[in-house]
């Protein structure tokens, strides 16, 4: 509704402090409404605000949002004053009297009492207002080492979230509590320090909710609904332990309250049940040729443990600043013997390390406002992918007689990208889609996508310092789903597991469908595929496959439709590949 600042009101700026009306005109049923508004601010950010609509509401009123915006638009229409306490260090003392009884006589209902209070603790020597020198004065601002935060309404927000989690997280509270998970992003998007306040007290209500206590008294899983909101919970508490530039102070203290709700009893288990557990965030896991009983015997994890593990993760590599910092870091001429490893062929840097672990610092880059220093790290991640790919096919080319005179082969690889809680592979594929996404006019745009309306796509040339690379961000995203969603992993142990598996297939296949496949992403869809049938145990689309490994049928599906009105050949071959029909493959 359109809003109209009152006319008939003195408006005042008063220190640090914005006071005026605001009213709603009428409409056909019923008459303008005036309200009053009032705005504290620090340092360009809004510190509190009160207004008679009663608003009960985690956002700011449409009242406080006019004020502001009449502030910033019309500053000459709204009078500036220094802070009330230097007004009266200005009076004498008939003056001071006179302006204490005119106020007292004009709000005489509602500070009478107060003032009466004031005056005898002032009137008595050993009151402890009288042990301290000065007084408050809510127009003059904090000091410049006090910390300023946006303004926040703790009480709105929990009760919010209590309210949805009793709906029980059908459709309707659910998309509200997204919409605030959502908000919690851009808050840490925006550099926001209370984007991880917010996030506290959602935790809180959520580690508050009754039905925890009554699914695990009774045995009984909670709802899928449920299980996506607590992953997203997770998500964004390893998202808050990575910031990039967070104080100690702060990681300290969140870490402590983490690890309060990871012991308790009733915190939710990371993998939907009581069973199989993922590996440590911080370590690669072992590609050993036996999937053994010890791999499945591991401690208790719950939604907050990968959080937690992030303690032991900085960013205070030299190779990982130099990758974030620069688009032109390449290998030096003369390398030493430890740096050979951090580069591929074309000297383009390498990140080594656990591929979830790496991509969620890709995740934390972005939520934190950092999307060129993102994009960076996700090109040397995909430079290492594609290189531990090369490996793999090298491997399986010396294991390849013996491995199709057996018809079986061991699982390589324990973890799945896909499914994965920290969803790695549909982090990268954001990132790099995220640069290349073009608006209605034609210009590239910075955006979430969370939009209903079809995202376009243009290609962006990869920022390299390497002369012969031709590469863009766009065939780079086709390439790294490609890779996560052809790999070989086994299936995960529990229903809930198996169904985020075959939920985030469908979503990063969804995304694929939105591409307009031109002639480079086409040559890219025709190399992995190829990759992709001569991988081995490696791929999903290999010659021998283990029993117990994610089906590739979906995943097939989409590359046969998208291959055949360009490569009918390759189509066909991977779509007999995938029925596993031996005599015809």
């Amino acid at each position: 509704f359109l809003l109209r600042i009152s006319k008939h009101v003195f408006f005042v700026s008063l220190g640090f402090h914005l006071s005026g009306t605001v009213t709603e005109p009428p409409t056909t049923s019923e008459p303008a409404v005036t309200y009053k508004v009032a705005i504290s601010f620090d340092r360009c950010k809004i510190t509190s605000v009160t207004c008679g609509c009663g608003n009960k509401d985690i956002f700011y009123c449409a009242h406080v949002v006019a004020l502001s915006l009449y502030r910033i638009r019309k500053p000459d229409q709204v009078k500036l004053r220094l802070p009330i306490s230097e007004t009266l260090f200005q009076m004498n003392r008939d003056q001071l009297q006179k302006f204490i009884q005119y106020l007292i006589t004009a709000h005489h209902t509602e500070v009478l009492p107060t003032a009466q209070k004031l005056a005898d603790e002032i009137l008595s020597s050993n009151s402890e207002i009288n042990q301290v020198n000065g007084a408050p004065d809510p127009t003059a601002g904090a000091s410049i080492d006090d910390e300023n935060c946006w303004h926040l309404d703790e009480e709105q927000v929990k009760e919010q979230v209590k309210l949805f989690l009793s709906q029980g997280g059908y459709y309707g509270s659910g998309k509200q509590l997204n919409s605030m998970f959502a908000k919690v992003r851009e808050m840490l998007r925006m550099r926001d320090s209370n984007g991880a306040r917010m996030l506290t007290l959602i935790t809180e209500q959520f580690m508050a909710d009754p039905r925890l206590t009554l699914w695990r008294q009774q045995g009984t899983s909670m709802t899928d609904k449920c299980r996506q909101l607590w992953d997203e919970l997770g998500a964004l508490w390893v998202c808050i332990i990575l910031n990039p530039h967070c104080k100690l102070e702060e990681k300290s203290c969140w870490l402590q309250q983490l690890q309060k709700w990871n012991d308790l009893d009733v915190c939710p288990l990371e993998d939907g049940n009581y069973g199989h557990e993922l590996p440590n965030i911080t370590n690669a896991l072992p590609q050993n040729a036996s999937h053994s009983s010890d791999s499945l015997s591991r401690p208790r994890r719950t939604v907050f443990t990968r959080a937690i593990e992030g303690r032991e993760l900085h960013w205070q590599d030299s190779h990982l600043q130099r990758i974030i910092s620069s688009d032109v870091y390449i290998a030096p001429a003369c390398q030493q013997e430890s740096e050979r490893l951090l580069f591929n062929s074309q000297g383009q840097p390498l990140w080594l390390e656990h591929v979830p672990t790496a991509c969620a610092r890709v995740d934390a880059l972005r939520s934190h406002g950092y999307p060129k220093e993102a994009l960076r790290l996700t090109v040397a991640i995909i430079n290492t992918l594609r290189l531990q790919q090369q490996r793999q096919l090298e491997i399986y080319k010396h294991q390849k007689k013996e491995l199709l005179q057996r018809g079986t082969t061991t699982i390589t690889n324990l973890e799945g990208w896909v499914g994965h809680p920290l969803d790695p592979i549909g982090c990268l594929f954001l990132t790099l889609t995220e640069a290349c996404r073009v608006n209605d006019d034609g210009y590239l745009e910075v955006s979430d996508m969370s939009e209903n309306r079809p995202p376009v796509y243009q290609h962006v040339p990869v920022a390299s310092g390497c002369p012969n690379s031709h590469e863009s961000y766009l065939s780079l995203a086709l390439e790294v789903a490609l890779m996560g969603m052809g790999q070989q992993r086994v299936m995960p142990e529990g229903l809930y597991a198996q169904d985020k598996v075959c939920r985030n297939e469908e979503q990063l296949l969804s995304r694929l469908q939105e591409l307009q496949l031109d002639d480079e992403l086409v040559q890219t869809l025709q190399k992995q595929c190829i990759l992709l049938l001569e991988g081995g145990p490696f791929s999903g689309l290999g010659e021998v496959i283990h029993r117990e490994s994610v089906p590739m049928h979906t995943f097939a599906k989409y590359l046969f439709s998208a291959l055949l009105p360009h490569d009918p050949d390759l189509s066909y071959k991977l779509a007999l590949r995938a029925m596993r029909w031996v005599a015809l493959s």
